[in-house]
């Protein structure tokens, strides 16, 4: 088997109108697909797919499930508004030799990375 490349990825959600203000609102982002009678809903992010769905007992959310780590232009800035908004953070910004980092928790609990790559010369060893 080869993988060619990320199809998508799903976030389970338990309330679609609660987690689309969080997701559109919240981090700003604009739908680009709704199916299902609204239970999935997508969103371009650069070349990817990043959906939410409420999809019934199956596929229910975790705050120990799967992670999207989303790309910020401004990492001080986005974390600063996340604040600002009251959102949950499961991991205090932190830096390691290749990026910045903070991990936030949506209305289900489920985790999600602000990241901010260096740019290559104020990297570290990243190994």
């Amino acid at each position: 088997m080869k993988i060619k490349e990320i199809g998508f990825v799903g976030i389970p959600v338990t309330d679609i109108p609660r987690a689309r203000k969080f997701y559109e609102d919240v981090l700003g982002l604009q739908v680009s697909d709704e199916m299902m009678g609204g239970k999935w809903i997508e969103y371009t992010v650069g070349g990817n797919t990043l959906a939410i769905a409420n999809v019934g007992e199956e596929w229910k959310p975790s705050d120990q499930g799967t992670g999207a780590a989303l790309e910020v232009e401004n990492f001080d800035e986005a974390i600063n508004q996340l604040r600002s908004q009251g959102v949950p953070f499961a991991a205090e910004p932190f830096e390691t030799p290749c990026c910045h980092m903070a991990v936030v928790q949506d209305p289900d609990g489920n985790k999600l990375i602000i990241h901010k790559l260096k740019p290559e010369n104020e990297k570290g060893v990243c190994k």
